[in-house]
C-alpha cells in the first residue's frame, strides 16, 4: 500500500483509499477516547432491549469541559470484531446513542460522534426490531439537538448506518475516509452484476477527497461563466453609469461564492 511519490506526500487511487479507510491499524474510537478525553465514563445499553457493543459511547472531559462522545466500535481482534460485528450496529445500538443523546440535551453536553461503519447490521432479527425506525429516529434527533454537535467520518462511512451518527453542526473527515451511500462492491454488484470490479467502482463513484475538490472547481467555473454573460447581457442594454454598477455587482457576487467555494475545499 505504501507509494513513493515525488512531491512527498502520498497519493493514492480511490480504490487504495477504500483500503485505507478500511485498514484494521487505524485508530479506532476507544483509541480517540483515550487519547482525546479524560475522566471518561462508558455507558451501556438502550434501556429497551439490550447492549450493542458496536456503538461505544458515554461521558468525557474535553479540556475540561463534559461531553457526550459517541462512536462506531469494529474492535481490535478477530473475537472483539465478531461481537461486535465489524462496527454494523443492531437497532439497539442506535437507540444506546438515542439515549446518551438525550442525556446530552437535558444537562447541556455537547455532542460528539466518531463514524466508521461499513452500514447498519443487516441481519433478520436486527430488521425484526425495527433497524431501519431506529436509524430514521436517530436523523430526527440528531436535526432537533440544540446543543453543539460534531461529527467526524474517522475510516469508513458506510450508508444510513454512518448516516444515523452523522448530523451535525460539523460534519468532518480525515485524511483517506471516505463517506458514500453504499460499499463499491455493492456499487458493482447493482451496476455490473460482478462484485470483483469493486476498484474500478471506487473511481467511478468518485470516493476519493480530490473528486470533490474538481467537482467544486468545476461549479465554480460554470457558475463565473454563467454570471459572467447575465452581466454582459444586462450592462449591455443599459447605459453610462448603469452598466457599470451592473457588472460590478455581479463581479462581487461571483467572486465571494467562489471564494467560498474555495475554503469549502480547504
Amino acid at each position: 500500500m505504501e507509494r513513493q511519490v515525488q512531491t512527498g506526500m502520498a497519493e493514492y487511487t480511490a480504490a487504495e483509499r477504500v483500503a485505507l479507510a478500511r485498514n484494521t491499524a487505524r485508530p479506532g474510537v476507544v483509541d480517540y477516547v483515550q487519547g482525546l478525553f479524560t475522566d471518561f465514563f462508558e455507558q451501556k445499553g438502550d434501556r429497551l432491549c439490550g447492549e450493542d457493543p458496536s456503538i461505544f459511547g458515554g461521558i468525557g472531559l474535553f479540556h475540561g469541559r463534559p461531553v457526550t462522545v459517541i462512536g462506531h466500535r469494529k474492535g481490535k481482534d478477530l473475537e472483539e470484531r465478531m461481537a461486535c460485528r465489524f462496527g454494523m450496529p443492531n437497532p439497539e445500538g442506535y437507540r444506546k446513542a438515542g439515549r446518551l443523546m438525550d442525556q446530552a440535551e437535558k444537562f447541556g453536553r455537547p455532542v460528539i460522534t466518531f463514524i466508521d461503519t461499513p452500514g447498519a447490521y443487516p441481519g433478520l432479527e436486527a430488521e425484526a426490531r425495527g433497524q431501519g425506525e431506529a436509524i430514521a429516529r436517530m436523523l430526527a434527533k440528531m436535526s432537533a439537538l440544540t446543543v453543539p454537535t460534531i461529527a467526524i467520518v474517522t475510516g469508513e462511512g458506510g450508508s444510513g448506518g454512518a448516516l444515523a451518527l452523522g448530523v451535525g453542526n460539523r460534519v468532518l473527515m480525515l485524511e483517506n475516509a471516505v463517506y458514500s451511500v453504499l460499499s463499491p462492491e455493492g456499487f458493482a454488484a447493482i451496476l455490473w452484476k460482478d462484485a470483483s470490479r469493486s476498484d474500478e467502482a471506487c473511481e467511478v463513484m468518485k470516493l476519493a477527497g480530490y473528486n470533490l475538490i474538481v467537482i467544486l472547481l468545476s461549479v465554480s467555473m460554470v457558475w463565473s461563466m454563467v454570471w459572467g454573460c447575465f452581466a454582459y447581457l444586462v450592462s449591455a442594454n443599459m447605459k453610462g453609469w448603469k452598466s457599470i454598477v451592473v457588472f460590478v455587482i455581479c463581479y462581487v457576487f461571483v467572486s465571494v461564492v467562489n471564494q467560498l467555494l474555495i475554503e469549502y475545499t480547504k
